[in-house]
């Protein structure tokens, strides 16, 4: 369930508004969105893999996390690497490697064997 959403890192691009499927997300005052309708939330990721700038947590929970947990305190996700995990573990965003080419291995590499002779 989404958790947290970073201020000092969002760019405002709204990239996660736009692919919300059950829309939990308003524009704040700022810019910065912000989590309206938790509930709603159906633990899809979607729009932490979308951020491009790795500024929302969601937690693997299908439930919302209680207000003193570790899912809400930024400097903790950012210390442990929680922060933009998921875009990281699949592999999108500059310099990472997708996760299709991580389970192949050396097979979709230039220089490894074909896929398809």
């Amino acid at each position: 369930m989404i958790e947290l959403v970073s201020a000092a890192r969002c760019v405002t691009c709204d990239k996660c508004v736009a692919v919300c499927p059950t829309n939990v997300f308003d524009r704040g005052a700022d810019g910065v969105p912000v989590i309206s309708r938790q509930q709603d939330c159906q633990t899809c990721f979607q729009c932490e893999a979308n951020c491009p700038t790795d500024a929302l947590f969601v937690a693997p929970q299908t439930h919302p996390l209680p207000a003193g947990s570790s899912a809400h305190d930024e400097d903790h996700l950012r210390r442990t690497g929680l922060l933009g995990s998921y875009r990281r573990d699949i592999g999108w965003g500059r310099g990472r490697t997708p996760g299709a080419a991580k389970a192949v291995g050396p097979a979709l590499s230039p220089s490894g064997p074909p896929l398809i002779s």
